[in-house]
């Protein structure tokens, strides 16, 4: 069921009321990553937790590879700090790593058509970012293909192993880039960690607490997909940096940063502040289980036949009650709710300011 009060305090520890961060790559490199699947949305998601709240600072980041997209965990894409890509993606995606290579047989690939589509991608971004359009033509021309999902496997199976990123904001999108020359050096999960698992683990569990919190490490381990053993040795280096509370339902104790909860409580009337976020905020995919913003009826508006699409929310009180798009062309945008709960005159004056401050990538 949905509890307000744990709703509220992950609201503050996740900055959506405060903004504590001034640039978005501090933002981003608090969290460890955000969900990146909608790029617009990953941009905003930045955006909403900085001081400014502006995307322009956020392609700044991304144009200078300050922050930059991959797969590191859940077969998925994250945007993150340049300097967390490779040593998250080799603590945590192995088992995508895996599912990828038993799907090859199914598009008709094999390794030596991995090996192609590399050394292509090498001769092309040699010469610096292009578009992943201009990738795919390549692959086309002189390579394995890029028809029938093969385009995007081959582009997901070489970022996933950190050959490639996505790198600077092109107008439309993110350019693919070559890992090597892109992202800072030295920053391999020997280099950071001595290769030990359980230290890095321990650094990203850190990370996620903290902006996450109240939480548990089966949160965590839902997040990440890191084994619950590997989870466990990691928290007895951190555990003692935390606040916690009894176990929770799933056997778990929840987790916080010191003060937290004073933090909360000191906002006060601010916490049940109306929020438009994008459709893969972290506030909705960061934790196991959403129905501590929303009840099961609300939850298959949010996300139609449980499809992984999730629709852009409205949180007030903590609590997600509508979904929202825009609509209209350039210079004549609309906000269009779909209610879950009527909102007062007041609260839809918040909501149309809201929506002309919100980040927008494009117009």
């Amino acid at each position: 069921m949905p509890d307000p009060t744990l709703a509220r305090q992950r609201l503050v520890a996740q900055g959506l009321l405060t903004r504590p961060w001034a640039t978005p790559a501090e933002a981003v490199r608090a969290f460890g990553a955000m969900q990146g699947q909608d790029l617009p949305g990953a941009l905003a998601s930045a955006a909403l937790r900085t001081t400014s709240g502006s995307v322009d600072e956020v392609v700044a980041d991304l144009d200078a590879g300050r922050l930059v997209r991959g797969y590191p965990m859940r077969g998925t894409v994250f945007l993150m700090a340049a300097e967390d890509v490779t040593w998250v993606t080799q603590l945590c995606a192995g088992p995508a790593l895996r599912a990828s290579r038993a799907r090859r047989p199914q598009l008709g690939l094999d390794e030596a058509d991995v090996d192609r589509a590399r050394e292509l991608a090498h001769e092309l971004l040699a010469g610096g970012p292009a578009s992943r359009s201009a990738l795919f033509a390549r692959w086309d021309e002189a390579g394995p293909g890029t028809h029938e999902g093969r385009g995007y496997h081959l582009l997901s199976a070489l970022i996933h192993e950190t050959t490639l990123c996505y790198g600077p904001w092109n107008g439309s999108d993110q350019d693919v880039v070559l890992a090597e020359t892109w992202l800072p050096a030295d920053r391999s999960l020997e280099d950071r960690f001595n290769g030990e698992r359980v230290p890095a683990v321990a650094d990203l569990l850190r990370r996620y607490l903290s902006s996450h919190g109240p939480a548990t490490i089966r949160d965590f381990a839902w997040w990440t997909k890191l084994p619950l053993k590997e989870i466990r040795a990691a928290l007895a280096l951190v555990a003692d940096e935390f606040e916690s509370d009894a176990a929770t339902t799933d056997g778990e104790p929840r987790y916080w940063r010191p003060g937290l909860l004073d933090e909360v409580t000191a906002l006060g009337r601010t916490t049940a502040a109306t929020l438009l976020l994008p459709g893969f905020d972290e506030f909705v995919l960061g934790y196991a289980d959403r129905l501590f913003a929303m009840d099961e009826k609300e939850h298959a508006a949010l996300v139609p036949g449980n499809n992984g699409v999730f629709k852009k929310s409205v949180v007030r009180g903590g609590r997600v009650v509508g979904t929202w798009t825009r609509s209209g062309r350039a210079g004549k945008r609309k906000l269009e709710l779909t209610e879950f709960a009527s909102h007062s005159p007041r609260q839809g004056a918040t909501l149309k300011r809201l929506f002309t401050d919100y980040p927008w990538v494009a117009p």
